[in-house]
């Protein structure tokens, strides 16, 4: 009876299970996959290739290639900047940018700048544009003009930034910051305007209550004369004749001569 040889040769295992790892890694590596939001940037064997891959699966050259992604959503930054005003006050900002990368032009940025276009680019622009605004205002002014400085900003850095595809689309300042011996002085400032408000109020009100005061005497002097206007008219002859019988007592009035007697104007030579 023959022996079976169950030996089995390694290299009969080993070799398809080497082809079909080698299979799958090169098919790993053969497609990539762009997020919603963003655009691939080609790069083959260092060079950029020009125009860029949009959102869903594409296919590469496995180990040749590499596809870049970039972010093509709203990004914000936060920057700390210090800027002197048109009186010549240092003013600390911290400002809130909002901005995104051109779709179209994600290549040439990646080409030209790299991956680190915000450090490079946005960062410096924003300092740039903040410091030509600040200094067209006072110090008081920047305080009253937040909305005004942050459209020139808006304004200022597209117009630095646009024509290499990064756009600004908001800019929030949270926060103005001066030196303590500025702050004093605003507030003393403040201070004395509402006492100079406070001193015009007490003014007025004073120089309303005397014109009221006035008006009142006006017309109850006006209201007395037109009293003693009707009361004069009213007073006929009769009247006053009738006036004086209601206060007489019924004593006729006495008189006294030079020698000091008491003459009785009522009594009569027949009384005597």
């Amino acid at each position: 009876m023959e022996k079976v040889d169950l030996k089995i040769n390694p290299k009969k295992i080993i070799i398809p299970v080497i082809i079909i790892a080698v299979i799958a890694l090169l098919a790993f590596n053969a497609f990539t996959v762009v997020d919603a939001g963003h655009t691939g940037v080609v790069v083959t064997l260092g060079k950029v290739n020009e125009g860029t891959l949009q959102e869903g699966m594409h296919f590469k050259i496995p180990f040749i290639q590499e596809v870049v992604k970039i972010d093509n959503r709203i990004q914000k930054i936060e920057v700390n900047t210090e800027a002197f005003s048109k009186d010549l006050q240092s003013v600390k900002t911290v400002l809130a940018i909002n901005y995104r990368v051109d779709t179209a032009k994600s290549d040439s940025i990646y080409k030209n700048i790299g991956a680190n276009y915000e450090d490079v680019l946005v960062t410096p622009a924003v300092n740039e544009v903040l410091k030509a605004i600040t200094a067209t205002y006072t110090a008081e002014e920047s305080v009253t003009n937040r909305q005004l400085i942050s459209d020139g900003l808006v304004s200022g850095l597209n117009e630095k930034l646009n024509d290499i595809g990064l756009y600004v689309t908001d800019v929030n300042i949270i926060d103005f910051d001066f030196s303590e011996a500025f702050i004093s002085a605003i507030e003393e400032k403040q201070v004395a305007q509402q006492k100079l408000l406070k001193a015009k109020t007490d003014k007025q009100t004073a120089i309303t209550n005397a014109e009221a005061e006035a008006e009142a005497a006006k017309i109850k002097a006006e209201g007395e004369a037109e009293a003693n206007k009707t009361l004069s008219k009213s007073l006929t002859s009769e009247v006053i004749e009738n006036k004086k019988i209601e206060k007489w007592n019924g004593k006729l009035p006495q008189v006294s001569s030079n020698g000091g007697t008491i003459i009785d104007i009522g009594s009569t030579t027949e009384d005597k």
